[in-house]
C-alpha cells in the first residue's frame, strides 16, 4: 500500500532532500547537490522565491519505508500576471513504481483543481532559474550542478501516464581548439571598432557586483520571449547576488559595455564541479570543501552558465567578443572540454554559437504536461 504525507517538520524535509541520495546511491552519472543548499532552497522563511510562490513538499511511503517525494509549486507571478494557469512540479522521484509516481502526481492535481488552474507541468523548479525538465537521452553522462539526473523509467512513466512533453532542452559537449582562430579575432575586432564596444576588466569579484543587477535585466531582456519565460524579480536577483556571487571567480566572467560604460552583454562560465560533488556526496565536511576548491582552481573542464545579451545588439556579433574573452581564458587555464548548459531546442540562435566548436549534443530533457 502506498500513503503520501505532507512534510511538515525539518527532520522529514532533510528526509525529503536525502531520498535521492538512497536512490542513486549506486549509480555513477549522478551528481548529489550539497545538502545545505538544497535544505536552504526549500526554506519557505529563506528563500525570497517565496513572496510570489507557494509549496507542499509530499513524501511516498511502501510499508514505512519512502519511496519517492514531489514538490507541488504554485508561482502567483506566473499564475496571475502572465496568465499561465499552471501547477508545476519539482523535486519528483521515486522507485521504479508507476502507482508511487502517480499518487505523488495526484497531490499536483488536488492543488491545481483547488485553484482552479488548467494544467500541472514539471518537473520544474520554483522560477525559470532553477532546474526543469526530465532526461531522455544521455543517461551515461554526468549532470551538471545545475541539472536533474534521472533513471529512464521517469519518462516512462509520463509517457504511460498520457502526459505530453511541453519544452524540451539540449545541451552540448564542445571541443576548444588549443588557439583562437584568426578570422574570429579579426570578426571580433570589426564589432567592437563598429559599435565602439569594449571588454570590462575585473580585478577582484567586488568589482563584479556593480554589475549583476544589469546581467539580471538582460537575462529578462534575451529570453522574454522563450515559452518557459518568468520575470526575474529584483528580490531574487539580490538573494542570488548574495548566495553565488561572491563565489564566481573574475577569469570565468566577461562582461561587453558601449562607449558610454552601460553594459550592453555578459557571459559567465563555471569550473565543471560534477565530480568534485560526486566526491563531496552532499556535504561540504570533512573534505567536500578541499573537491570543489580543487575543482574550481585546477580543471580541463567547464560548463557555459549563462549569457545575455541587450536585444539592440543581438545579431549583431557581439558574442564574437565574447567567444574570443572566454577561448583565451580556456587556452590559458588549460581547459579543452566545454558543455553548454540546457538550452530550449527552439533556441536555435544560441545553439549557432557553437557552431565554430564541434558540437555533439549528448543530452536532453524535457518537461511534462497533462490537462486537469
Amino acid at each position: 500500500m502506498i500513503t503520501i504525507q505532507e512534510v511538515t517538520t525539518k527532520k522529514q524535509l532533510l528526509q525529503f532532500v536525502k531520498f535521492p541520495f538512497k536512490l542513486y546511491k549506486d549509480c555513477p552519472y549522478w551528481v548529489p547537490p550539497l545538502t545545505k543548499d538544497e535544505m536552504e532552497t526549500l526554506d519557505k522563511t529563506k528563500n525570497p522565491v517565496f513572496k510570489n510562490a507557494e509549496a507542499t513538499y509530499y513524501l511516498a511511503y511502501k510499508e514505512s519505508v519512502i519511496v519517492g517525494r514531489i514538490a507541488v509549486i504554485l508561482n502567483h507571478l506566473e499564475i496571475n500576471e502572465i496568465g499561465k494557469k499552471k501547477v508545476r512540479f519539482g523535486w519528483l522521484d521515486m522507485i521504479d513504481d508507476i502507482n508511487v509516481t502517480k499518487a505523488l502526481l495526484e497531490k499536483a492535481y488536488e492543488i491545481g483543481a483547488k485553484n482552479n488552474l488548467e494544467y500541472v507541468e514539471g518537473p520544474v523548479g520554483f522560477s525559470n532559474m532553477e532546474k526543469a525538465g526530465i532526461l531522455t537521452q544521455g543517461f551515461e553522462e554526468l549532470n551538471t550542478m545545475i541539472t536533474w539526473y534521472q533513471y529512464p523509467y521517469y519518462a516512462n512513466h509520463f509517457e504511460a501516464l498520457e502526459y505530453e512533453k511541453q519544452a524540451t532542452w539540449v545541451e552540448y559537449k564542445l571541443t576548444i581548439p588549443p588557439t583562437i582562430k584568426e578570422r574570429f579575432a579579426k570578426f571580433s575586432s570589426i564589432v567592437k571598432q563598429r559599435y565602439g564596444l569594449s571588454v570590462i576588466e575585473f580585478n577582484s569579484k567586488k568589482d563584479i557586483i556593480p554589475y549583476v543587477d544589469t546581467m539580471f535585466e538582460l537575462l529578462n531582456q534575451t529570453y522574454n520571449s522563450l515559452q518557459t519565460f518568468v520575470p526575474i524579480q529584483q528580490y531574487q536577483i539580490d538573494y542570488y547576488k548574495e548566495k553565488y556571487f561572491s563565489f564566481i571567480q573574475p577569469d570565468y566572467v566577461t562582461c561587453i559595455q558601449d562607449k558610454k560604460g552601460a553594459l550592453v552583454a555578459f557571459s559567465i562560465v563555471m569550473p565543471s564541479f560534477s565530480k568534485a560533488l560526486k566526491k563531496a556526496n552532499g556535504s561540504l565536511l570533512p573534505f567536500g570543501w578541499y573537491h570543489l576548491l580543487k575543482a574550481q582552481k585546477k580543471n580541463d573542464r567547464a560548463a557555459l552558465y549563462l549569457i545575455g545579451i541587450d536585444p539592440e545588439y543581438q545579431g549583431k556579433g557581439v558574442t564574437a567578443i565574447i567567444f574570443e574573452e572566454v577561448q583565451h581564458f580556456f587556452n590559458t587555464n588549460g581547459i579543452d572540454k566545454v558543455e553548454t548548459n540546457p538550452e530550449l531546442i527552439e533556441n536555435t540562435a544560441v545553439q549557432q554559437l557553437w557552431k565554430d566548436y564541434a558540437p555533439k549534443k549528448h543530452k536532453e530533457r524535457s518537461t511534462f504536461k497533462k490537462s486537469l
